[in-house]
């Protein structure tokens, strides 16, 4: 059995599903498969919108969105968590760049590079040159992968992503998919460890 997990960067709760996610692959015994997805593209395709935007004239919503978001926080000590200051970042290069690392067998390094770079340590990663110059830093080949991240087939390997997130049911990240069963956000995380251990065991 292998859940898969769609992500962006460009999500905070995709990052924080990223920081849990050891755990549940601990005790569960499986390892999640990462497959990147353009979260425009799937607001798109699902006629979705961000919280931000939905909850606009919502502001109570909008607010207790953000406590989960500290609970969440809290519960699970991820105290490097900071808000980029660049927020909303244009991921478009950043998950291109993913399929390329994807292809080039980097992409467990370049997830967390780019997940710590976005939320822990933020940089304008939407900067080509700010870009480049993270990947350098964390050993990765950034001119390589930058150079692959325009080729078509990439470009195609996104789309064709971001086009099957949506036909399983996905409309936003983080989404996790265990055999059939779609589960939407960081908080079904003991949802989706339930029915890893329900389809393993029968």
């Amino acid at each position: 059995m292998t859940p898969i997990f769609y992500f962006d960067f460009g999500s905070p709760n995709a990052y924080l599903a990223h920081r849990v996610l050891p755990e549940v692959e601990q005790r569960s015994g499986v390892r999640f498969s990462y497959v990147p997805v353009l979260l425009g593209g799937l607001f798109k395709l699902a006629n979705n919108r961000s919280p931000i935007v939905a909850y606009a004239d919502v502001p109570k919503k909008l607010a207790y969105e953000h406590l989960e978001m500290a609970r969440f926080v809290k519960r699970h000590r991820l105290s490097q968590f900071r808000m980029n200051p660049f927020f909303p970042v244009n991921t478009l290069a950043l998950m291109r760049g993913a399929v390329a690392a994807d292809a080039e067998n980097v992409l467990p390094a370049y997830v967390e590079t780019m997940f710590h770079f976005m939320w822990e340590e933020p940089r304008k990663l939407d900067d080509p040159a700010v870009l480049a110059a993270t990947l350098s830093e964390a050993g990765l080949p950034a001119e390589r992968l930058m150079e692959a991240s325009q080729q078509q087939a990439i470009k195609d390997r996104l789309a064709a992503n971001t086009q099957e997130a949506f036909g399983k049911g996905a409309f936003g990240v983080p989404t996790f998919l265990v055999g059939a069963e779609l589960f939407f956000g960081k908080d079904r995380l003991r949802d989706v460890e339930y029915e890893i251990e329900r389809q393993r065991d029968g």
